[in-house]
């Protein structure tokens, strides 16, 4: 596969990423070195009874934890590759140290049931570090705490002030970042507050009609991951900084209603998502903050899940959306195979799924008009996970194509696009360094923020073309039959 290769420039950094690392350097093997040392001295030696009767036992309680954990990921189809040995290895000690505290509790000296209570959540941190070292999702110790804690966001205000700065033409240096409660009239859909980027210029008194950017987070999400761990304030501001205060609006959106709602950004039994984006979203926006109503002016960036529902979105609605950036997004909607993702994303509807397959879309849409789009996929070789081989993937939770097989995002993208051309949507596919992870969709948004904010018509931003894209001289035809 030949792709168009470019260099990514780093974005600025923000303060949620500085700080102790959680994905280089000392912090994590510290955490699990000291896990361990605890465990050890939790089990202890003890009596022969405890050695060849209830250790095992609770080596048994360790191997049906992982046992769980495996069975659920793969029942709810939440990735395409083998997730990391030392998650599964810090999910079984876990189980291992609850099965310890309760089995070793009646015959354990004080001292010794302290250290059992505090194995547990030790080994229970170690594992969701190892998880975290697969999706990148927090950075850093500071952006971890911020966001279980619910800390303040960049640049973030509150709309009476940014209200009383608009009418007064008070342009900040900076960007102002808006927490919303969008109606939801139109679509019904539960969904948490969201969050607005105003850039300096939508401040100016006499400002003209500026474009916007929905952008859409991953499987598991909040509205505020792309500017907690996708630095995108920091992005957007040094975009602003360098264009004279001018940058597109930023819609930061709810696609599940909780961390854990798997939507893919539809309407069906997990909430009527689309209909929120489209219904509800959009014309808030307009009203409320007087951007661009043009469909020209409307784009879409998301990383993973996003990815796909950027691309979905835009070829479904492009009288409201025109171009977009799917960082790693997959083939079509999926929660599974596609019998499984009909049956729970479209409550067994074969044809409500067709109705939100980019792929039937496309073809029954038939020529588009004005529609452009970037493809963003890995171009990293394999690199060892941790010391196992047969995790050695660029993709990560999460990460699947159509076909539920690891790394072929890359065919997904290839075919989409493919299909896009031929039906007049202008679009490339760019190979980027990283893994599917949070600091690669970082580092993509920053990297096509450019053409995207030129392409919607940003006040002051040069027109950039798309970089080139030679397709594989054999595209593998589009997946019927197991999104």
């Amino acid at each position: 596969m030949r792709a168009a290769t470019i260099l990514m420039a780093a974005p600025a950094q923000d303060p949620y990423h500085r700080g102790l690392s959680l994905l280089h350097g000392w912090v994590v093997p510290t955490v699990e070195v000291v896990a361990a040392v605890i465990l050890i001295l939790a089990i202890g030696w003890r009596t022969r009874r405890w050695r060849f009767v209830w250790v095992p036992v609770g080596i048994g309680v360790g191997v049906a934890a992982v046992a769980a954990a495996h069975w659920y990921m793969d029942s709810e189809g939440m990735a395409g590759e083998p997730a990391p040995q030392w998650l599964w290895i810090w999910i079984g000690l876990s189980g291992l140290a609850v099965a310890v505290l309760l089995l070793g509790w009646t015959s354990a000296r004080w001292w010794r049931r302290g250290v059992s209570l505090l194995a547990i959540p030790l080994c229970l941190v170690s594992a969701g570090l190892a998880l975290n070292l697969w999706v990148g999702y927090f950075p850093t110790v500071q952006a971890a705490w911020n966001q279980l804690t619910a800390g303040p966001l960049p640049d973030e205000t509150d709309m009476a002030t940014v209200t009383a700065m608009k009418a007064t033409g008070t342009v900040p240096s900076k960007g102002a970042v808006v927490p919303v409660t969008i109606p939801d009239t139109a679509s019904g859909f539960k969904h948490r507050t969201e969050l607005v980027y105003l850039p300096p210029a939508w401040f100016a008194r006499g400002a003209p009609k500026l474009p916007t950017v929905m952008m859409i987070g991953g499987e598991f999400n909040t509205p505020g991951d792309w500017l907690r761990t996708g630095n995108a304030i920091s992005t957007i501001d040094g975009f602003a900084a360098a264009h004279a205060g001018n940058a597109p609006v930023l819609v930061f959106v709810d696609s599940g209603g909780s961390f854990n709602n798997d939507t893919e950004c539809v309407s069906g039994p997990r909430g009527n998502v689309a209909d929120h984006l489209t219904k509800d979203v959009v014309p808030y926006l307009s009203s409320t903050f007087g951007v661009s109503p043009a469909s020209a002016n409307w784009g879409i960036v998301g990383w993973s899940m996003g990815g796909t529902c950027a691309v979905d979105l835009t070829v479904m609605h492009p009288d409201l959306f025109s171009s977009f950036v799917d960082i790693a997004g997959d083939m079509g909607p999926t929660a599974g195979t596609k019998e499984q993702t009909i049956s729970r994303l479209f409550g067994g509807d074969a044809g409500a799924w067709a109705a939100f397959d980019p792929t039937t879309v496309i073809e029954r849409h038939g020529p588009y008009a004005g529609v452009s789009g970037w493809f963003a996929i890995s171009g990293d070789p394999p690199t060892p996970h941790r010391g196992n081989p047969a995790n050695d993937d660029a993709v990560g939770l999460h990460g699947r194509d159509a076909g539920m097989n690891p790394g072929d995002q890359t065919q997904a993208a290839n075919t989409l696009c493919a299909l896009g051309r031929s039906d007049g949507i202008a679009c490339t596919v760019v190979a980027a360094p990283g893994k599917h992870d949070w600091p690669f969709a970082t580092q993509v948004f920053a990297t096509s923020l450019p053409w995207l904010a030129a392409q919607l018509g940003t006040p002051a931003a040069p027109k950039v073309a798309l970089p080139n894209w030679t397709p594989p001289s054999a595209p593998a035809p589009a997946p019927a039959s197991t999104h």
